[in-house]
């Protein structure tokens, strides 16, 4: 009972002592130097914590947001490119070659394995809800082209409508829901982007305040010893800006060379896409004309604007005289020749020119630009991941750089602060 009634006296006895205390110049000298080396020590583990995130998001987004974008634009290309090549298997007459046949079965299979990708890891309610609907639709229309192909070799003509059906559920619903996959790929990639290249905010707070605090010392120092600089808090407060110039040099680099801008590969390679899935719609359109049989004005129109849509998209990411141009411009040259043999009712000679096999046919002058957009694709796609490599390297060793410049901030601020706080003691 004695100890806990004296208990209550030795801790107000030992407050006072320390608020005496505090008012001397030996106490204002030690709280100058705990709350500087504290400070520092604070800042060094900030710096490297926010620092240490951009390498490792660095490696997140090669490992894992790149390759699910990619795989997601893979998808999309691969279901327009199943539907466009079910409508020519369809124009090849009552039994395909077996080389459509196959090209059909690759870009479903293509389709399967860029889905599965695409969707790994994924957690968030719309991802699964846009895969669950297009798990669930791709058999549905893959049942109504087997379909179309029974009664097309039977030269039974509902076999048109059943593939019309087909190519609507595609364009309607199930390429809609890549494009939403697609989309939510993108802003994964771009956000993971910016983390990279933008300039950790913390830690330049962290520094700034360093900075005002070793100001704030040495103020306090001139009014306590008469010395107008301490060595110690100079070498500490030159550390901090080392560090602080560093880190907005990093970012500055990290900015250049991610280019996440308007004209950045990021924006080129989502164009990119854009333009190859627009040509592998505007040909199912080509050839659905001649499945169905009739006026081709309103498919006509429908051609025209992913054309023009195309036309313009290409014009922003390639050369005019890009290998990607010229193939465009030859295939446009093909359809005029499809459009004309069938206004001039040659259906046979529009069938020909639309899925030949000559170097003059529709389908081999699509061919040659959906090959040259696949390669432009590739490429950009490199540069994407060059300028996250790029950028992550710009931040190398900096997390163990600022970490150890600001801990020896610490110890430098301590060694200049002793000898004058020794004085008093």
């Amino acid at each position: 009972m004695g100890v806990r009634s004296r208990l209550p006296t030795a801790i107000r006895n030992g407050a006072e002592w320390a608020r005496r205390f505090a008012r001397t110049a030996p106490g204002v000298l030690s709280a100058v130097v705990v709350g500087l080396v504290a400070l520092s020590l604070v800042s060094g583990l900030v710096c490297a914590n926010q620092l240490s995130e951009k390498r490792t998001r660095r490696d997140t987004v090669l490992t894992h947001s790149e390759p699910l974008a990619n795989a997601a634009q893979r998808l999309y290309v691969a279901l327009s490119a199943a539907d466009a090549t079910a409508s020519s298997a369809f124009l090849s007459g009552n039994i395909e070659s077996p080389d459509v046949r196959t090209r059909y079965r690759q870009a479903l299979a293509d389709a399967a394995a860029a889905l599965a990708e695409a969707t790994t890891g994924a957690s968030d309610q719309q991802t699964r809800e846009i895969v669950a609907s297009i798990s669930a639709e791709l058999p549905t229309y893959t049942g109504l082209v087997e379909a179309a192909r029974a009664n097309n070799r039977q030269g039974l003509p509902v076999g048109s409508a059943y593939l019309k059906q087909a190519s609507s559920l595609m364009q309607s619903s199930v390429l809609p829901n890549a494009e939403r996959l697609h989309a939510n790929r993108l802003a994964h990639l771009r956000s993971d982007q910016r983390d990279i290249s933008t300039l950790p905010v913390l830690s330049v707070i962290m520094l700034l305040v360093l900075l005002l605090a070793f100001a704030a010392g040495s103020v306090v120092l001139l009014r306590h010893t008469n010395r107008r600089f301490n060595l110690g808090v100079g070498a500490a407060a030159a550390a901090t800006v080392v560090v602080l110039l560093w880190i907005v040099t990093a970012s500055i680099i990290a900015t250049g060379v991610i280019d996440t801008g308007s004209k950045g590969a990021t924006a080129r390679f989502e164009t990119l896409a854009k333009v190859r899935i627009l040509a592998q719609q505007a040909r199912t359109e080509e050839t659905m004309q001649l499945i169905i049989r009739g006026d081709i004005g309103e498919s006509e129109n429908r051609f025209g604007r992913k054309i023009n849509e195309l036309r313009d998209d290409l014009t922003t990411v390639t050369e005019a005289n890009s290998t990607a141009a010229t193939a465009f411009s030859s295939w446009q040259a093909g359809h005029v020749a499809e459009v004309k043999a069938y206004q001039a009712n040659d259906y046979n000679g529009a069938v020909a020119q639309a899925i030949g096999v000559t170097p003059e046919s529709s389908a081999i002058r699509f061919a040659a630009l959906d090959e040259a957009l696949r390669t432009e694709l590739d490429r950009t796609r490199q540069e994407v991941r060059d300028g996250v490599d790029g950028a992550g390297d710009a931040f190398l060793l900096s997390q163990f750089g600022s970490l150890a410049l600001l801990i020896a901030a610490a110890v430098a601020t301590a060694g200049g602060i002793w000898p004058r706080l020794k004085e008093f003691l």
